[in-house]
């Protein structure tokens, strides 16, 4: 069978165990390129077969895959962060389900997660924000209408926003737009876990000016939203009165 597995978001260990046991079991990898540490590649076992996909075409994969299967080999497909956000599988499984080709896909630890521990946060707070709005602003890829940036902002939910440092001022033209005001928080987490890691806290106002000062135009998070400063209210976890209701109906 073939693995799609996603590697996490750059720091090692922060693949699942099933994810490590099956890159140390496979006989063939196909990585994603400078996206997933190299680190990974220590664990795979001697003789398999190393293939890098930033040099190949989607065909080009598929083909490996498929001669693999004849051979009888383990696969994985490792993937950066989580492989079902961003990941551009569905075009590979679409082709390995044309072909009769049985696959699998392992979740990893995704970016926009990591991103939040690293900044040490909470995307969901009470009284703040309940949701949180995973997204990019459109380039190459295209983004429906009605998921403009300016029109998530309104929601005034958490944001992630993937794939998109590199347009930081239409990022923020947009978000001030849908907030109506600047004074927005706004953490931009280059490279979360790695050991090059870098953060950069402010606002709506400021954070374009600070993203290009560092010269960070790739591999960022941009998490936007109240939960990163402001007021809450305490969770009803550790109140005591809920608690008790709690445990007397579940007895």
């Amino acid at each position: 069978m073939i693995s799609f597995v996603g590697a996490g978001p750059g720091n090692v260990d922060l693949i699942t165990v099933k994810g490590r046991r099956l890159l140390e079991e496979a006989d063939v990898i196909i990585y994603a390129g400078s996206l997933v540490s190299k680190e990974h590649l220590e664990f795979c076992k001697e003789g398999a077969r190393l293939y890098d996909s930033a040099s190949m075409t989607l065909e080009e994969v598929i083909e490996v895959m498929e001669i693999s299967m004849r051979d009888n080999l383990k696969v994985v497909r490792l993937h950066t962060g989580d492989p079902t956000i961003y990941g551009a599988i569905r075009e590979q499984m679409d082709l390995l389900n044309s072909k009769g080709i049985e696959y699998q896909v392992i979740p990893g630890v995704s970016s926009f997660t990591a991103a939040c521990a690293s900044i040490k946060r909470e995307f969901t707070l009470p009284d703040v924000s309940q949701t949180v709005i995973l997204t990019r602003i459109e380039g190459r890829t295209p983004v429906p209408k009605e998921e403009d940036l300016e029109s998530l902002a309104k929601h005034r939910a958490s944001m992630a926003i993937f794939l998109s440092v590199q347009e930081i001022g239409r990022v923020v033209e947009k978000l001030v737009k849908g907030y109506g005001r600047d004074d927005i928080p706004v953490a931009v987490v280059y490279k979360a876990t790695w050991e090059d890691e870098d953060i950069l806290f402010g606002t709506l106002g400021d954070i374009e000016e600070k993203v290009k000062e560092k010269n960070i135009n790739k591999m960022a998070q941009i998490l936007v939203g109240n939960f990163i400063e402001g007021e809450y209210e305490r969770s009803k976890l550790y109140d005591p009165s809920f608690t008790h209701k709690f445990r007397s109906a579940s007895q």
